[in-house]
This record gives structure tokens, sequence and C-alpha cells, in this order.
């Protein structure tokens, strides 16, 4: 008779735990934990809306960015250049350059090149490399760049040019000057 009292006992404390939690459940929806999103209990925010806010901000709270003054990239070539961009600005957008086989892509100070499609080789006219940022290490002159790196080219004269052998040329995400010979 004592296991039938302890299991009885057992699912009437069962029971009234579970009648317990619903009724906690229900007093804690009544406090905003399962309130509707877009509500006054929960606001929701895009990133539009915040970028919009930073930008008013910016603009009228005495507070601008400087830009420093544009400077020519000429880095030093054996062919005349076929395309040439403005210097790094804050906010510059990327720009899609294709280089065909035989043409190298030389970039200016501070440059950055994001190999897409293709086969590339660093090209330096010194000892020094390019730095690839993403795998954190220097790439020398001849070097093949990996693709999906970002690399940062410190100083003008350095660029990339499609591999030996490659028949197909190369889609390059370019921010900052550069010049396409």
């Amino acid at each position: 008779m004592k296991t039938v009292w302890k299991i009885s006992l057992a699912t009437g404390v069962l029971a009234g735990s579970l009648w317990a939690g619903s009724l906690l459940n229900v007093t804690a929806d009544g406090a905003g934990v399962g309130s509707q999103p877009g509500t006054a209990d929960d606001p929701v925010v895009t990133k539009s809306y915040v970028d919009q806010q930073i930008q008013k901000a910016l603009q009228g709270g005495g507070t601008t960015a400087t830009q420093s003054p544009a400077a020519t990239a000429t880095p030093a070539a054996t062919a005349a250049p076929v395309a040439t961009t403005a210097p790094v600005q804050s906010g510059e957008a990327v720009k899609i350059v294709d280089v065909k086989p035989g043409q190298t892509l030389i970039a200016g100070a501070g440059a950055e090149f994001i190999v897409r499609a293709g086969k590339a080789v660093i090209y330096s006219q010194d000892s020094n490399g390019v730095a690839d940022l993403t795998a954190g290490a220097d790439l020398l002159n001849g070097t093949v760049a990996p693709s999906n790196h970002l690399l940062s080219f410190p100083r003008d004269g350095r660029g990339i040019s499609v591999q030996e052998g490659q028949t197909l040329g190369l889609v390059v995400m370019v921010r900052g000057p550069y010049t396409l010979n």
C-alpha cells in the first residue's frame, strides 16, 4: 500500500508543478517577455535607420570627418595607362576591374585588392612585397596571390598580373588608386 501512496503523491506534485508553471508563464507574457516586435515595448531598428542617424549626427553635431587633399598617383610604367581612379577617400566604393593576360594592375599607395576570379601573381619593382592582410603574410614578387584575400599596397609601383600560362583574365575588386597597364 505504501507504493500506491508514493506514486499518487509523486503524480500530485508533478501535476501541481505543471499548473503553477503555466500560471507563471501567463503572467510573464503580460510583462513583455512575449510581446510583439515593433511595439512600444519592443521597438525594431533597422541598419539603414542607424546609418541615417549616424550621418545626421556627424553632419549636424559639429564634428565633421576630415579628408586629406587629393594627390595624383603616377607609378612608373612602360605602357600607357588604360584606367586610373582617384586616391583613397573614406567611404570610397569598390570597383570591379578586369585584367586581361599580359596586363598588370598597378596599385597606388594605400590601395587594396581582392582577387575574385583567375590566378594572379604579385608584381613588385623592388625587393619588398605586398601585405596579405587575410593570411598575415608578406607576398614577394612572383608569388601567387591567393583568391579572396585582402591585399594591401602601401606604396606605388606594386601590383598583380595574370599568372603565366593562364588564358583567362582576372576579376579584381579594387579600392583606391590604380593603373591598368
